[in-house]
């Protein structure tokens, strides 16, 4: 037991060891530095493509005006199709009234 203080009287277990006023800084890593590097060069290539689009923002408003209306009326079809599977059948009076009847003959 007393060994065991003595082993552990150094030893902190600090929650919240990088924050606060005493913190520990870690210091950068080689990995740390070239991961910061590839992040941004990502970041340049990304910037060089926004600043120069593939095509101009005239030409891309309504380019998929098209495919989109395509889209919507095949929708809109489908809609109606079930619609009419599902309510427009053709009902008959004796049809409603066929479920009285439980035999031809009334003798």
């Amino acid at each position: 037991m007393r060994l065991a203080s003595v082993f552990f009287y150094k030893v902190h277990n600090i929650p919240y060891r990088f924050r606060g006023k005493y913190r520990r800084e870690k210091k950068p890593t080689i990995k740390d530095i070239m991961n910061m590097k590839w992040d941004i060069e990502r970041e340049q290539q990304n910037m060089l493509l926004l600043r120069h689009p593939y095509i101009t923002a005239e030409q891309s408003f309504g380019h998929m005006k098209d495919v989109k209306q395509e889209k919507s009326d095949k929708l809109i079809q489908f809609w109606h199709e079930e619609k009419n599977v599902k309510f427009s059948k053709r009902i008959t009076i004796a049809d409603r009234l066929n479920y009285y009847m439980v035999n031809e003959s009334w003798d």
